[in-house]
């Protein structure tokens, strides 16, 4: 199927430099990039992103003796504090 595309000038020199360079028509370097962005994409849609388990297994919780009412005034102490440059 024939069709007309609008690219970027620097777009269209490199890519006809690159497929001169390698021996190969425009036409089929320009197919390999949107066969490979259409796969690309299609990957991405199947399989969704899933976020690995970072928990920590130390199995031991808090040091002995921290209690976890002093955590939270420690990480909270400096609250609406300025900070100095």
């Amino acid at each position: 199927m024939k069709t007309t595309v609008e690219i970027s000038d620097a777009l269209f020199h490199q890519s006809k430099a690159l497929a001169a360079k390698e021996g190969l028509s425009f036409r089929v370097l320009i197919e390999e990039g949107l066969r490979s962005v259409v796969e690309s994409r299609k990957k991405a849609a199947i399989e969704p992103f899933r976020l690995r388990d970072g928990s920590f297994k130390g199995g031991h919780g808090l040091q002995e003796g921290v209690k976890w009412e002093d955590l939270a005034a420690r990480a909270y102490e400096n609250e609406g504090a300025v900070l100095k440059r």
